[in-house]
């Protein structure tokens, strides 16, 4: 699969450096955004050693990490990756994704969700495409659904001895699933 920036009207996803970890570190000081993930970070050093693991995994064809660039505010606002990458299967997920509160309720994730749909399923070819969450992260829950995903079900203990729900978009859903975020993308 051959990545590439992605570009929307508002938003902009770079492929991650380690350039961007001081960015992202400025931007996930809130500790709203730690609240359901699997790991909290604290300081500038774990934000380097966090990048610098999306950026081994994304050498070894595992991932694809992004930073998120949000044009209307001028600057960095989170990350998202696509991760579990299986050529063979042409599927992978959409995950790792959080942003600064600042762009929460805003249509950054929906066009960043949108952008990397798209280049799955048109681009790379993708037949199925997971968005996985943890099951107390209800927000996170309800905006995978929002984007047209099926749930499919709760893994226990899945990652880090915590339980996760996981989504997917398979490759003829995706004509609706686009349509249904053009159409948010519109009323913004």
């Amino acid at each position: 699969m051959d990545f590439a920036s992605l570009v929307g009207e508002r938003v902009r996803l770079q492929p991650l450096k380690l350039e961007h970890a001081e960015a992202l570190f400025e931007c996930s000081r809130s500790p709203l955004i730690w609240e359901n993930l699997p790991l909290t970070i604290h300081n500038e050093t774990e934000m380097r050693d966090f990048v610098q693991a999306a950026l081994t995994a994304r050498e070894s064809g595992e991932s694809f990490p992004y930073a998120v660039y949000d044009k209307k505010l001028d600057r960095l606002v989170g990350t998202t990756r696509y991760l579990r990458i299986s050529k063979p299967n042409r599927n992978l997920n959409i995950g790792w994704t959080w942003y600064t509160p600042d762009v929460w309720r805003t249509m950054v994730n929906t066009e960043c969700k949108y952008l990397l749909l798209k280049n799955a399923f048109e681009t790379w070819k993708a037949v199925r495409v997971e968005l996985i969450t943890t099951t107390t992260h209800s927000r996170s829950q309800a905006a995978i659904e929002r984007l047209g995903a099926k749930k499919e079900g709760v893994l226990r203990k899945k990652y880090n001895g915590l339980d996760y729900v996981v989504y997917s978009i398979l490759d003829e859903e995706w004509p609706e699933a686009e349509r249904r975020l053009l159409g948010m993308l519109q009323r913004s």
